[in-house]
């Protein structure tokens, strides 16, 4: 296969600094809305990338289930690789590849812990068989089969047999607190219109337009 031959031009939309909103957030939003709108698959799937104590970076896709001016949120097992490169080095970024759309947003920050009540809202809001996975799955651990892990949940379903499922002390929640954003819109003949936004402490944030 001559994988150095699959190419294509992007002429959906180019992206001027004039239809930017000042503040990112804003700008993400109305991003988002439109990947819904346009029917993305899976339109708040984003990469979460960690780098662990050896420096090793990491990706994976998780979903997003919240964001605002305070961060953008994502739930896991605290126990697992993403959470333990976390506890060492909190910088995390977070991609979302609106490839449909021809675009992609990068958002860098810091990831911190939330608290004990948000992550306990959240996790007596989803469905109760994604609650019993939770509570069967020890994540990013080995394991001899998938068979194990059915076995796990059939546990988990006589444990909690007609009674509300706890929140397990293993899994909780992480705001990632933005510092860079992003936005990223294909142009034709790879003239690719990208735009970052940069936090100014208080003062709001920077907007630079990027070479592509």
């Amino acid at each position: 296969m001559e994988i150095e031959e699959f190419r294509r031009e992007y002429l959906q939309a180019g992206l001027r600094r004039k239809d930017l909103h000042e503040d990112p957030i804003e700008q993400f939003e109305t991003w988002l809305a439109q990947a819904v709108v346009g029917g993305l698959t899976d339109p708040t799937a984003m990469v979460v990338a960690t780098v662990d104590a050896r420096g090793r970076p990491w990706q994976r896709i998780v979903l997003l289930k919240d964001f605002g001016h305070q961060g953008f949120v994502f739930y896991t097992n605290t126990e697992s690789r993403k959470a333990t490169a976390i506890a060492g080095n909190p910088q995390v970024s977070l991609h979302f590849p609106w490839n449909v759309l021809e675009r992609q947003v990068i958002v860098g920050g810091r990831a911190e812990k939330m608290s004990a009540g948000e992550v306990a809202r959240y996790f007596l809001s989803r469905p109760r068989e994604s609650q019993l996975a939770a509570w069967a799955s020890a994540q990013s651990r080995p394991i001899s089969a998938r068979q194990v892990l059915h076995q796990k949940v059939a546990e988990m379903q006589d444990k909690f047999k007609k009674r509300q499922i706890p929140l397990p002390g293993f899994w909780g929640g992480y705001r990632v607190v933005p510092e860079q954003l992003e936005f990223w819109q294909g142009g034709a003949h790879r003239l690719h219109d990208r735009f970052l936004y940069t936090r100014q402490d208080d003062l709001g944030w920077s907007i630079e337009r990027l070479a592509p």
